[in-house]
């Protein structure tokens, strides 16, 4: 793969724009889009009687206006050439870094996070997280093609690389943790797959490791002292970061040695998720008729997945991650056709991105890893990530369509000679 803005351009010049690209990938999004309608009409029914006074069809009108939203957004954004989002790359990239600050002292704070900034007109709030972690994926994509001959030098190639990621993790670190860590592994596959020497990559995990092994232990003194007061468990409500390391110490402690009889609450929601999934066996309860939807905390957003597993059981939940499977492999193809390594790393990041948070989405659900506020890519009810989501799509497609071009065009001058 070569990586040339000028001979792309040039390819492109003469070509059509009437390609929708990948279009299992198109089925993929209207598939999980029909699932999200139902689940989240399911699982909104109580919440929008209390609310709106009776009326439980208001979040499915909301949910349908977002995935119309979100449409329009993946058409538009997979007619636009590539080439012009790593020409942008940069500035998104620095226009996310303020914005990151900004969130971090003065954005909406919930459970003692501060993850939103509101937009002063609409009224609106949207994690700058979602913002940043695009922004990231297509700049380091740019940089990891722009370096390839550079790329085993650690101070030319590696230093330029893994200086954005850490910006960006340390400054979404205080107010969510786990994003941090998904956008963290996302870009270890793909500086992996850029051909970044094995040893810096190492040495890169090892130093993440190190706060992530401190909160392992952290958890197991406090499991051993429990019974005695600590310092750390009860920190001033003025603390900032101490609660927030506070509540990563209980998560990873329930996830670790689960709850005591009297301390029930601190592992409420995967306590729910479990008897959700209890109640799902092989086939379900059948649509609309979950009953943990009543009682688990965002059973619309967080925990979605164990509401679809309650209704239509173990067999829906597994069809649910084929469907994902299907698209990272549709993703993967892309990859291996685009002949240009901007675009082939573009499709492939923004895929690790969304295929990670969902499989984050999913454990979490099942009690297969501590309790994150990820949602689950394009089923969860729609917010920024739904729309940040469907921008993602919309440029992994323009990938797939400007590939798709080049592919027809080689093949007409092969017919021609």
């Amino acid at each position: 793969m070569q990586d040339n803005s000028t001979i792309e351009m040039r390819a492109f010049k003469h070509l059509g724009t009437k390609t929708k690209g990948d279009k299992v990938i198109w089925a993929v999004v209207v598939l999980l889009a029909l699932i999200s309608l139902l689940a989240v009409y399911s699982s909104t029914g109580l919440l929008a009687y209390k609310m709106y006074k009776g009326n439980t069809e208001i979040y499915l009108f909301k949910q349908f206006a977002f995935i119309i939203t979100g449409v329009m957004i993946i058409y538009f954004a997979h007619q636009v050439n590539y080439i012009i989002y790593a020409r942008v790359a940069k500035i998104l990239f620095l226009i996310s870094i303020p914005l990151l600050f900004y969130t971090l002292f003065f954005g909406v704070k919930l459970n003692e996070g501060s993850r939103w900034i509101r937009l002063p007109i609409v009224n609106m709030t949207f994690q700058t997280s979602d913002l940043a972690k695009l922004a990231l994926i297509m700049y380091i994509s740019h940089l990891l093609s722009r370096k390839q001959d550079q790329i085993k030098d650690f101070k030319k190639g590696f230093l330029p690389v893994i200086i954005p990621v850490t910006v960006v993790c340390l400054l979404i670190v205080p107010a969510n943790l786990s994003t941090a860590l998904l956008i963290g592994a996302t870009c270890m596959m793909l500086m992996f797959i850029g051909r970044v020497s094995g040893k810096h990559l190492l040495l890169t995990i090892g130093v993440a490791m190190i706060p992530v092994l401190l909160l392992v232990m952290a958890a197991v003194i406090r499991h051993k002292t429990s019974e005695s007061p600590s310092v750390i468990s009860h920190p001033s409500s003025h603390a900032g970061l101490l609660v927030r390391v506070d509540t990563w110490i209980n998560r990873v402690g329930n996830f670790m040695y689960g709850t005591k009889e009297d301390k029930q609450d601190d592992n409420y929601q995967v306590n729910q998720a479990k008897i959700a999934v209890a109640n799902g066996g092989w086939i379900g309860l059948g649509p609309g008729n979950s009953r943990q939807r009543n009682f688990l905390p965002h059973p619309y957003s967080d925990f979605i997945y164990a509401i679809i597993i309650e209704e239509y059981g173990l067999i829906g939940g597994a069809i649910i991650m084929f469907i994902y499977l299907v698209f990272l492999f549709r993703s993967i193809r892309i990859f291996k056709k685009c002949p240009f390594a901007f675009g082939a790393f573009l499709a492939l990041g923004l895929s690790f991105t969304l295929m990670i948070q969902a499989i984050a989405n999913m454990a979490v659900n099942v009690n297969l890893f501590p309790v994150t506020g990820v949602t689950l890519p394009l089923i969860s009810m729609g917010g920024s990530s739904f729309l940040f989501t469907c921008l993602a799509i919309g440029i992994i497609l323009s990938v797939a369509r400007n590939a798709e071009r080049i592919e027809g065009e080689v093949a007409d001058k092969n017919l021609e000679t």
